[in-house]
């Protein structure tokens, strides 16, 4: 009874038992052939098998950015920031 009670309030601890499955489910304890598995299954992880990569090209054609753009940009955001400021105040 008391040990349902810890497992249902979350008091009782578990142990690690050290240990984890290979690919084919084997059980492995040894730890360098943990760490070699470990290793494995990132290399998997991250694996990329695409055919192609689609690689965006950035189109820098347009008009060029202005200064005074910019200069009132910046003052519109400083203008609605303090007006924003006020009203939550």
């Amino acid at each position: 009874m008391y040990r349902n009670i810890e497992e249902i309030t979350g008091k009782r601890t578990f142990l690690s038992t050290g240990c984890i499955k290979a690919m084919n489910g084997d059980i492995i304890i040894d730890k360098e052939t943990i760490f070699e598995r470990w290793a494995e299954y990132i290399r998997e992880l991250f694996k990329d098998d695409r055919k192609d990569h689609n690689i965006m090209k950035n189109n820098f054609a347009g008009s060029p950015i202005i200064k005074e753009e910019v200069e009132t940009a910046i003052k519109k955001m400083k203008m609605e920031k303090q007006q924003a400021q006020t009203t939550f105040r």
